[in-house]
């Protein structure tokens, strides 16, 4: 534990758990005083913390390094700090095991997290999107798709497994891809395919892929890096958005 004189100094900081074994980092956070040794007494209760306990019982409460990266900070910016690394090393493919403890990632990672540069100025510069083709279906890929990623990234998270009536398929040619709001991609079907998985509950059911390439660039320039926010309802829930109920959004706008 830090003594009295130290804390005082510390404020707020963002630090590292770390497996003495490898010296690699399982979990980031941050915090102020004696924040970051209340993991290996698990004085912690938030919800997702169990694969950061159980990384702790593995390498042994005792045997855990604890690494203080920034301090001397306030609040907002130990936010950042905290949200930045989280990003940083789940975007490289050999970090992405260090933050096996970390299941969300920090606050505004969402909003201001590590992304491209075309989607910088795409955030910043969207465009609404007014219309959309009969023949095209919206998927939404928030749960899928890692920040950052490229365009082979986008067409894993997009091509299946989605929960459509059987008779809806074979009506859509192009599959635009939405991440938080804005067009990331735009797929020209090639096949749609049927797969079984499971749902929430364990219960099988036949849902729909499709094997598909990126649309060739007069169909990708009309919705490529625009913005469905200012149509799709806040709380909207289903990963799918078909082109009447698109186009009946942007009529009550």
């Amino acid at each position: 534990m830090f003594d009295e004189k130290t804390k005082s100094q510390l404020k707020y900081y963002v630090y590292l758990l770390i497996d003495p074994e490898t010296d690699e980092p399982f979990y980031v956070g941050k915090g102020k005083e004696d924040r970051v040794f209340a993991h290996i007494h698990q004085e912690i209760d938030e919800d997702n913390e169990s694969l950061k306990y159980d990384e702790i019982q593995r390498i042994g409460p005792k045997n855990v390094k604890h690494v203080i990266v920034r301090h001397g900070l306030n609040e907002t910016i130990a936010f950042a700090i905290e949200a930045s690394l989280i990003d940083t090393f789940r975007f490289i493919p050999s970090f992405n095991k260090f933050t096996r403890g970390n299941i969300q990632g920090g606050i505004n990672s969402i909003e201001k997290g590590l992304m491209t540069s075309d989607e910088i100025i795409a955030l910043y510069n969207a465009a609404p999107v007014t219309r959309i083709g009969e023949d095209c279906i919206i998927i939404n890929i928030n749960k899928n798709y890692n920040r950052g990623d490229g365009v082979d990234s986008i067409y894993l998270a997009t091509k299946e497994i989605w929960k459509m009536a059987d008779w809806r398929p074979k009506n859509y040619r192009y599959v635009l891809s939405e991440y938080r709001g804005l067009i990331r991609e735009v797929f020209e079907v090639e096949e749609w395919y049927e797969k079984e998985r499971t749902d929430r509950n364990g219960k099988p059911y036949v849902g729909f892929g499709f094997n598909g390439r990126v649309a060739f660039k007069d169909i990708r320039d009309r919705y490529i890096h625009k913005s469905i926010k200012q149509a799709k309802p806040r709380g909207y829930g289903s990963p799918i958005i078909y082109p009447e109920t698109f186009m009946r959004w942007v009529r009550k706008n």
